[in-house]
């Protein structure tokens, strides 16, 4: 099989590219470097040890998209590519919705022309909005809170709807909070810009890029008063995209799946287990709530266990330990390489 990689030189998808192709797959990466960097595709091949092929690239652009079907041979899709803010997305929805479906219907209408009809899709727990119960599964209600929410929930309903038709077979891939990095510390998160997520920003206070940790919200109903999540590897996530095209075989239409680890941590319990890898404090100050984040929200991952055969293997420590890994060798992330 040869699987094509949107946003594959990003975060996520590097990790999953040398998953993917340690699966047996002939992987293609295709990517336009708005918020990655050449470097980790460049790192992917010497993990893989393959002149894995890369296509820089908008994944809106149709007839980029469809060449580098044909020129090599892909017969099924992995989709990332899409901004992923939180924050930044309630401050630019329109660029949110422009390149988050943009890119969508651009592979969409390749995948089409092409006659391909095998998908994952990079979903988000954001499209769970604020539960009220929680843990939360495929079945709780979805009621996206924010503009990034909004565009992966409004992905979902498009791909159901094309699916439905008998156009496309799809997963559709709910994320919690991917964090961590491959056991290397050849390829990690390298944002573009100010992170907005907690780890990366956790980081930069650890390698000195910055002063202290802002922690937005200490008043939330949760048993220390900061926001709960459910944080998974990098590696685990990955893993979970090679048993999603596998599991396709089986499963026609469309398939929404959580992938999370089924417990929540709080912030302050994820600067405490940064404290304790590290052995040195973290910097930190409760500031006010940010628009958009919910107060707690952590998966029920029963469903990924029936349908993909796949369960995270890695805690919160190893979560850690990699992530620090990563950015001790590389404090300025792919730039110094």
């Amino acid at each position: 099989m040869s699987v094509l990689v949107t946003g594959g030189a990003g975060y996520i998808g590097s990790h999953a590219a040398i998953a993917l192709h340690d699966s047996g797959r002939r992987v293609v990466l295709l990517d336009d470097l708005s918020n990655a960097s050449a470097a980790a595709v460049d790192a992917v091949r010497v993990l893989t040890s393959s002149d894995i092929p890369f296509v820089e690239g908008d994944a809106a652009d149709v007839g980029l998209v469809d060449d580098a079907m044909g020129r090599f041979g892909v017969d099924e899709v992995v989709h990332f590519a899409a901004s992923k803010s939180v924050a930044e997305s309630v401050n630019e929805p329109l660029a949110y919705f422009r390149n988050n479906l943009g890119s969508l219907l651009g592979v969409l209408a390749a995948m089409e022309a092409r006659g391909i009809k095998r998908l994952v899709f990079s979903s988000s727990c954001t499209v769970y909005g604020e539960p009220e119960v929680v843990p939360v599964t495929e079945a709780s209600p979805v009621a996206a809170v924010n503009p990034y929410g909004v565009t992966k929930l409004q992905g979902e309903q498009l791909l159901d709807v094309i699916a439905s038709a008998g156009g496309l077979d799809v997963m559709l891939l709910r994320y919690f909070n991917p964090i961590g990095a491959h056991l290397t510390g050849s390829i990690g998160e390298d944002p573009t810009g100010t992170p907005t997520n907690l780890v990366p920003l956790l980081m930069e206070v650890a390698v000195g890029r910055r002063d202290r940790l802002q922690v937005f919200g200490g008043d939330y109903d949760t048993p220390d008063g900061s926001a709960v999540r459910d944080y998974l590897h990098v590696v685990d996530l990955a893993e979970a995209h090679v048993a999603a095209l596998e599991a396709l075989a089986s499963r026609p239409g469309a398939t929404a799946v959580n992938l999370g680890t089924g417990r929540g941590y709080s912030v302050l319990e994820v600067i405490g287990m940064a404290e304790e890898v590290m052995g040195r404090s973290i910097a930190y100050e409760i500031v006010g709530r940010r628009p958009g984040d919910a107060e707690r929200i952590w998966a029920d991952p029963s469903f990924a266990s029936e349908v993909l055969g796949w369960t995270a293997q890695r805690g919160l420590r190893e979560m850690i330990q990699d992530h620090w890994r990563w950015c001790e060798a590389h404090p300025m992330g792919f730039e110094t390489v």
